[in-house]
C-alpha cells in the first residue's frame, strides 16, 4: 500500500460456489441442488438459479424440495472440495493485486490500493473480474469500498444485481440505505435493531452510540466503525506454500553418469537441509536435466515413505540417471520435492534401521513395477474368513493392527471347493480334488454366522461349521459344513 493513498477494498462473493463448482464439470439447465445430511435428514446445501426459480431454498429438506420440484437433480455436497476451489480462486485473484485473503467460506477480499490503474481503473477492473468469472462458470457479486466492511456490505446487499461500488470517500452515503444486516451482525442483533425501528445503516448513524452499546454490546459499534472506515480491519492473506527446490547451473556441460550423480548429490544435500528445517520429508522427487540444446529430461523418484536423508535417496536415482540421454551435454540440474509430508524427528534404533531398509527395498522394486503394485496384507475387523484381511499398497500403508482370530487360520485360503461326503459329522473318508482322503483327526466345530448387514452371495447358504481336518495322507485341511443346505467344502489348507 502506498503511503497516504486512500485504501480501496474489493469483496468477491460467490453466492453459489458449491453448485457452480460441480456444474462446471457437468453443466445442466435443469434445477440442481447439492445436499448435506444434518439432523438425520438430507437438506439442500446449495442450489443453482433454476432451482431457486422453483421456490427452493437452502436448508429445505430434500423430500420437501422434490414435492415442489419433481425434476430436481441432486448430488452430495463436498465442503472440503469447495474450500479447495476457493483456494484456487484466491490464487487466481492475485493477478489483480498481491494482497488477497479469504472472507468466510464463499468470499474473497482484495486490497487493490494502488493497483487499479494497472487494469484501466476501478470500474474496468471490476468488469474484467466479472467477465472472467462468468466465462469460468462462477456467479459472483462484487463490492468496492474504502473498508472491508463497506465492500462486504455492497457485495451482498448492494442495489445492483452484480454488486455495487462506492466512490472514494463516499462510503457513508453508499451504506446509509442498506439494511443493518449488511454490517455482518448476528441474527439476534439484527432483529432487535429492526424492532426498535433501526432498519438501515443510516438510522444507526443518527442515534446516540451509548444506548446502542449498553443494549447490544460493543460488537455492534465495532462493526459500524469498521464499515465506515473509522476502525481498521486487516485482510489476512494466506501464506504461499514453501517451494522445496534447488538448482545447479554448470559452467561446462557434463554427460557422464558419475558427474550427474555428483551434481544430484549437491542438490540433495541442500534440499534435504530445507526439509529438515521444516520437519518435512519428500515422497516424490523430480530431477530435471537441461541439455545444451535447451531440451530437458526428467527423472522422477517416488519414495515408499517420506525421506530427507541424502545418503538414502541418492542411490535410488542411479537407475533413472543411467537411462537419460545426455545429448551434447547437460548444463543445468534442478531438483524439486513435488510431494512432501510431515516427518518429525525420530530416535534411531534397531527397529528404525530395519524399517528404513524395508522402505528402500520397496522403493527400488517400485521404480521397476510401480509402487502401487508392491502390496501388503492388513488385518480387517471381520469374522468372515474372506474379509478378515485387506490388501493395500505398502508405500501408503503401515503394518498396523493385530490378527485376532479366535482359532488358528490356514496359511492358504481359497474359494470354497466342494467335497464328496455325506453326513453332518466329519466324514471318515471323502474325495477332494480327485483325491481319496481318510480322516485321522478332526478339531471343531467353529460356527461362523454370515454378516447380515452385507449382501454376500457366497454366504447365502447361512451358517458354517468349520473343522480342522488332519488326513492320514498328510493333508491338513480347513473344511466346513453348511447345516441349512447340507454339504461339505474345503476353504483352506494349513502348512
Amino acid at each position: 500500500m502506498f503511503d497516504g493513498a486512500q485504501r480501496r477494498i474489493v469483496s468477491m462473493w460467490f453466492p453459489r460456489l458449491p453448485s457452480d463448482r460441480v456444474l462446471r464439470a457437468c453443466p445442466t439447465d435443469r434445477p440442481f441442488a447439492l445436499t448435506l445430511r444434518a439432523d438425520n435428514t438430507d437438506r439442500i446445501y446449495c442450489l443453482n438459479a433454476a432451482a431457486e426459480a422453483q421456490g427452493l431454498h437452502r436448508g429445505m429438506g430434500l423430500a420437501e424440495a422434490r414435492i415442489f420440484c419433481p425434476g430436481l437433480e441432486q448430488a452430495p455436497a463436498d465442503p472440503a472440495a469447495d474450500s479447495r476451489m476457493l483456494g484456487v480462486l484466491r490464487r487466481w485473484a492475485t493477478r489483480y493485486c498481491p494482497w488477497v485473503g479469504r472472507d468466510g467460506r464463499d468470499g474473497l477480499a482484495l486490497d487493490i490500493t494502488g493497483s487499479a490503474h494497472l487494469a484501466g481503473g476501478e470500474q474496468a477492473m471490476l468488469d474484467d473480474m466479472r467477465d472472467r468469472l462468468d466465462r469460468a462458470g462462477f456467479a459472483v457479486r462484487l463490492g468496492l469500498g474504502d473498508s472491508l466492511g463497506a465492500a462486504w456490505a455492497l457485495a451482498r446487499h448492494g442495489r445492483r444485481r452484480h454488486g455495487d461500488r462506492a466512490a472514494p470517500g463516499q462510503g457513508a452515503q453508499a451504506l446509509a440505505p442498506l439494511p443493518v444486516a449488511a454490517l455482518r451482525l448476528d441474527e439476534a442483533t439484527s432483529v432487535g435493531l429492526q424492532r426498535l425501528g433501526l432498519r438501515r445503516i443510516g438510522d444507526l448513524e443518527s442515534v446516540p452510540r451509548a444506548p446502542l452499546a449498553r443494549r447490544f454490546g460493543p460488537g455492534l459499534l465495532t462493526r459500524l466503525d469498521q464499515a465506515m472506515g473509522r476502525q481498521p480491519e486487516p485482510i489476512d492473506p494466506e501464506p504461499e506454500p514453501p517451494v522445496y527446490a534447488a538448482r545447479l547451473t554448470l559452467p561446462d556441460p557434463i554427460g557422464l553418469r558419475d558427474d550427474v550423480m555428483a551434481g544430484t548429490e549437491r542438490l540433495l544435500i541442500a534440499l534435504c537441509a530445507r526439509l529438515t528445517a521444516r520437519d518435512m520429508g519428500a515422497r516424490l522427487l523430480r530431477l530435471t536435466l537441461r541439455r545444451v540444446d535447451q531440451e530437458s529430461r526428467q527423472v522422477e523418484l517416488r519414495l515408499a515413505a517420506a525421506m530427507r536423508d541424502p545418503a538414502r535417496i541418492l542411490p535410488l536415482f542411479a537407475r533413472g540417471v543411467e537411462q537419460v540421454d545426455a545429448g551434447f551435454g547437460i548444463d543445468q540440474l534442478r531438483l524439486e520435492a513435488v510431494q512432501v509430508e510431515p516427518l518429525p524427528a525420530a530416535q534411531i534404533g534397531g527397529a528404525q534401521v530395519a524399517q528404513d531398509r524395508l522402505e528402500n527395498l520397496i522403493t527400488r522394486i517400485g521404480t521397476r513395477i510401480g509402487l502401487e503394485n508392491v502390496q501388503r496384507f492388513l488385518p480387517a475387523d471381520s469374522h468372515i474368513p474372506e474379509r478378515s484381511f485387506l490388501i493395500s499398497p505398502a508405500a501408503w500403508s503401515r503394518a498396523e493392527g493385530d490378527w485376532c482370530a479366535p482359532l488358528p487360520r490356514p496359511l492358504v485360503l481359497f474359494a470354497p471347493e466342494p467335497v464328496v461326503a455325506r453326513g453332518s459329522a466329519p466324514p471318515a473318508r471323502f474325495r477332494w480334488r480327485r483325491m481319496a482322503l481318510d480322516l485321522a483327526r478332526a478339531t471343531g466345530p467353529e460356527r461362523i454366522a454370515p454378516e447380515w448387514w452385507l449382501d454376500d452371495p457366497e454366504w447365502r447358504t447361512g451358517l458354517r461349521d468349520y473343522w480342522r481336518i488332519e488326513t492320514r495322507q498328510g493333508r491338513r485341511l480347513w473344511m466346513f459344513h453348511t447345516p441349512q443346505n447340507p454339504g461339505w467344502f474345503v476353504q483352506g489348507e494349513f502348512a
